[in-house]
């Protein structure tokens, strides 16, 4: 299936304009949307290439730029050490109330649409794996894939390092995937235990798998991607919202 990958769509935010990146197939059919949400890195390589593989498959992907309120759009931060220091910091300098009420506008944007389903899907890469796990707090998430959300066991994602995710996991409704690397040193074997028991505690709807991986196994470039790992988180991610998504709401 052909896509359409180089478009974007600036969305209104409450803290300012915010660019959402769209890949989506080349056909008049509506397709259900996945929001895709980046690593510390904002919209790399190997996240245009994750999203345009979903596409493929059937998928309108929105990739918002997370940090648009302190960064040009269209901003790339490297896989280095300077980019890697711009993109920690930035992740605990935007308040958690700033990450929902762009999950809230961009959620309105797309329902707002002709759009004949019922809900969205979240996927997310480490930062992005816990704004994923965060977004599906809203109950207009249908479904949400959880790639090495970091933060999440210590409860230190944005200003003051303080924030309500994993307390508040009751409130999910969605369906969610939680995909870990055993090798990973931002969630560690403890860390991943806090995780797992507290979505059992709350009776939350969830699948959870671990790779013998590193930190970032699924990112298709550096020396921690894991091709077959990769390939196996991925079809998990696809039968999710295949299963979840392609059922149109009644009218």
């Amino acid at each position: 299936m052909t896509i359409q990958d180089q478009e974007f769509v600036d969305i209104a935010t409450p803290t300012g304009p915010m660019r959402v990146h769209r890949f989506y197939p080349k056909t008049d059919v509506p397709r259900p949307a996945v929001i895709l949400y980046s690593e510390i890195f904002q919209v790399t390589g190997p996240i245009r290439r994750l999203a345009s593989r979903l596409a493929g498959e059937g998928f309108e992907i929105l990739v918002p730029e997370v940090y648009h309120e302190y960064e040009e759009p269209g901003k790339v931060l490297g896989y280095d050490q300077a980019g890697a220091d711009r993109g920690n910091f930035l992740k605990f300098e935007k308040p958690v109330a700033a990450f929902d009420s762009d999950a809230r506008a961009l959620i309105d944007w797309i329902l707002a649409r002709s759009y004949p389903w019922q809900a969205v899907g979240t996927w997310g890469f480490c930062l992005g794996g816990h704004l994923a796990f965060r977004a599906a707090l809203d109950p207009r998430v249908a479904a949400s894939a959880c790639f090495y959300a970091t933060d999440l066991h210590t409860a230190t994602l944005g200003q003051g390092k303080k924030d309500d995710t994993l307390a508040r996991v009751r409130e999910t409704q969605a369906e969610l995937l939680l995909i870990w690397g055993r090798q990973d040193p931002h969630v560690p074997l403890a860390g991943r235990k806090a995780i797992y028991d507290a979505l059992t505690a709350a009776e939350t709807h969830f699948q959870w798998h671990e790779f013998n991986g590193a930190h970032a196994f699924a990112r298709d470039e550096g020396p921690r991607h894991d091709a077959a790992a990769s390939r196996l988180a991925f079809s998990l991610a696809l039968e999710l919202f295949q299963r979840r998504l392609t059922i149109p709401k009644l009218s």
